[in-house]
């Protein structure tokens, strides 16, 4: 089981000097303890998740302050791209890496994050099928033609040449076809518990297994990634009281997400009609739940064993979401029994019985 930092919660509306303290520090911590990669998103137009506009150019920050960890999109939303522009990005943090990029690929999906292109809306996941293949080609120092200024066709070549012949591809995916067409292609997988059960997670990693075999892939050679809400302490009690606020918080900002678990007690929320009482029932329900069955919040004892749950139904690596609105100092507090809990999956199995 491999590890890795995954960023998308942070505030982008305030004025603090340090707002990108915890992705510096946490990359710095990754890199030198380990871990398999950073993840950075592509958030556009709302203040959470709004420090993360362009994965590309903070890739590029994070290329010059570390040496072996992965720099990863997570996501690119390429239709909201020229794929032209991601080659080129994506190619000068490569260089800047020594040949350490690595990218996932999402079609989008709030229609307000469009304006940028309000004609792909429609097709935006054909789009992206079509994009990653051009980008792919692009990256592999292949010209293509485009439409010019004058309307004729022009034929370009990216630059500068990347240092990787061939670009780790990952698609962020929740559906069931997703998963397979990403098995079509040899692309990895990047998903979340947060808007599906575990067990519908392992059913799609069978389908996208599958799927790679039927299309001639090793599956030994393609990895899923479960992004999820990280935070780690000694203390369970300690760990809910620093955690509750902020992940209640977050919630709120994605109330989908609690209309979506308010279903399961068989009510119907009406967000018109609901009290602030109401509200707080429900955030206060909704943490309870995702608390205790869809993050990798609590002990290193407790989270080991979600974890061995993981890695039975096929998951390669965890992507530890750390940045929604902890404490700067506990979240590196937290990294530090991260840390211990990667080294126990990555010790010989002879190693690992001694430790019980």
């Amino acid at each position: 089981m491999e590890f890795s930092l995954f960023y998308f919660s942070g505030d982008g509306s305030t004025t603090k000097n340090d707002k990108y303290n915890l992705l510096i520090e946490g990359a710095k911590f990754a890199d030198q303890h380990g871990f398999s990669g950073v993840w950075i998103p592509e958030r556009h137009f709302d203040a959470f998740g709004g420090l993360y506009p362009n994965p590309s150019v903070l890739g590029a920050a994070i290329a010059t302050i570390t040496q072996r960890i992965q720099i990863r999109s997570g996501s690119v939303v390429i239709p909201l791209q020229h794929p032209l522009r991601v080659a080129e990005e994506w190619s000068v943090v490569d260089n800047l890496s020594n040949g350490r990029v690595s990218l996932s690929f999402a079609p989008g999906w709030h229609p307000n994050d469009f304006v940028l292109y309000p004609e792909k809306y429609a097709n935006n996941k054909e789009i992206m099928w079509r994009d990653i293949q051009i980008v792919q080609q692009l990256w592999q120092g292949k010209s293509l033609k485009f439409k010019g200024g004058k309307g004729n066709l022009v034929e370009i070549q990216t630059f500068p040449r990347a240092l990787q012949k061939q670009l780790p591809i990952w698609i962020t995916s929740l559906a069931d076809e997703t998963f397979i067409e990403a098995g079509r292609i040899g692309a990895n997988i990047l998903t979340s518990p947060l808007y599906q059960s575990l067990e519908d997670i392992f059913r799609k990693i069978s389908l996208y297994r599958q799927s790679l075999i039927q299309n001639g892939h090793n599956p030994q050679q393609h990895k899923v990634a479960v992004m999820i809400h990280t935070f780690v302490g000694k203390d369970i009690n300690l760990v809910k009281q620093r955690v509750k606020e902020p992940f209640k918080n977050y919630l709120k900002t994605h109330f989908d997400l609690m209309i979506k678990t308010a279903g399961n007690l068989r009510f119907s929320v009406d967000p018109q009609k609901m009290t602030a009482q109401d509200l707080e029932d429900l955030l206060e329900f909704s943490f309870e739940s995702y608390f205790n069955n869809k993050v990798l919040m609590g002990t290193p004892e407790m989270c080991r064993k979600m974890i061995d749950i993981l890695k039975e139904a096929g998951v390669d690596e965890v992507a530890a979401l750390i940045d929604f609105g902890v404490d700067f100092d506990w979240v590196m507090e937290s990294l530090e029994y991260l840390k211990e809990i990667k080294d126990y999956y990555n010790v010989p199995q002879t190693a690992k019985t001694l430790l019980h």
